[in-house]
């Protein structure tokens, strides 16, 4: 956590308390509102980790997991659906050519909302989505089983596979077009509100133009794995919220923890090199997740019958919970994750006593 309130840092609390928290339960039964959307972008918070001579704040890491815990705790479903935009930009920050001088700026000043379609790539070898070469351009082909934000953002990065195993990326408008067909809003556990559905690719067509990432799979794969090891700042955003609804003896051994959790996982995540201590930040990931599972279990408890409601609070966090026990999870993270709650090591062995 920063020292001092970063100038984002204190819009994204102001957010929070104003529109955010108020409406959170609303908002999870009718969706995420445009006017949520409007002021994030206002905000500047999506340009939190953009380059500054393209509109954005390049603030350190730490301010960056700071507005997210905010943004999370305070209403999750809107966290989620802004959080998606971070990626795009920060692929364009480390990219050259045309897309990024036509996108890197709106997404760096919110005059644009990005979506992300790539989890799927995670599945391989399977390939979801297929791109194969067609007329100076791409050709997307497949599904792509969640795409968040749907109506509410302006573009989208949407990635698939090729044929000789390169995972590509572009940008298209995130909207209906031809080869692009999106489901009705799905019905989830947990954030229905987010605006989540499948999207449908036959031949959507893109051109060369709108590339900004090509790499060899397992390259990219390496780096994503690195990342996704991590404990997410979310997590701690639900848990903080979730121990404001408890009285200070069942609260205080909780914030304990979570305060030592939350310092040495994001030193980890300071760390200069990505690739070492994978196993740790797995560790604290999972503690991570254990924790906020009892907080917030915790603040249901605490809430007797009310917490059965769904406009009750306690009830929502419990649900956001869950969602992000699956949010990002890679077959490692799922891996260590069973381990732990099985009861065994890193390895998959069952613990034995000294």
């Amino acid at each position: 956590m920063t020292t001092a309130p970063h100038p984002l840092v204190t819009r994204a609390r102001q957010l929070a308390a104003d529109a955010l928290a108020p409406q959170a339960e609303r908002v999870d039964q009718e969706g995420v509102p445009t006017s949520h959307i409007a002021a994030i972008k206002r905000s500047g918070l999506l340009g939190v980790g953009a380059p500054k001579e393209y509109g954005g704040a390049a603030a350190p890491a730490a301010v960056a997991r700071e507005t997210a815990e905010i943004l999370a705790g305070a209403c999750c479903s809107t966290w989620f659906v802004q959080t998606q935009h971070h990626t795009p930009v920060l692929t364009l920050a480390k990219t050259t050519g045309p897309v990024r001088e036509r996108l890197l700026g709106p997404l760096a000043r919110g005059e644009l909302l990005s979506g992300v379609a790539y989890a799927h790539l995670r599945a391989y070898p399977r390939t979801p989505v297929r791109v194969t070469p067609e007329r100076r351009g791409w050709r997307f082909d497949g599904t792509v089983p969640w795409y968040t934000g749907w109506g509410l953002n302006d573009v989208m990065l949407l990635a698939g596979v090729t044929d000789t195993g390169e995972a590509l990326f572009a940008f298209t408008e995130a909207r209906e077009q031809p080869g692009l067909r999106a489901s009705e809003p799905m019905r989830l556990a947990a954030l229905t509100a987010s605006h989540t559905v499948s999207l449908e690719l036959s031949g959507l067509w893109l051109p060369e133009e709108s590339v900004a990432l090509r790499r060899p799979y397992e390259e990219w794969a390496a780096t994503d794995r690195t990342k996704t090891a991590n404990a997410s700042p979310a997590a701690f955003g639900i848990t903080e919220a979730a121990l404001a609804l408890l009285d200070d003896d069942t609260a205080d051994p909780l914030r304990a923890r979570l305060d030592k959790l939350r310092r040495r996982a994001y030193e980890l995540a300071d760390h200069p090199s990505a690739h070492e201590h994978v196993q740790e930040r797995l560790a604290m990931r999972t503690q991570a997740y254990e924790l906020m599972r009892t907080a917030t279990t915790a603040a249901v408890v605490a809430g007797g019958g009310r917490s059965m409601t769904l406009t009750n609070k306690a009830q929502r966090l419990a649900r956001e919970a869950l969602f992000l026990l699956v949010q990002g999870q890679t077959t490692e993270s799922r891996t260590a994750h069973l381990n732990a709650l099985a009861g065994n090591d890193r390895q998959g062995r069952p613990y034995t006593s000294a």
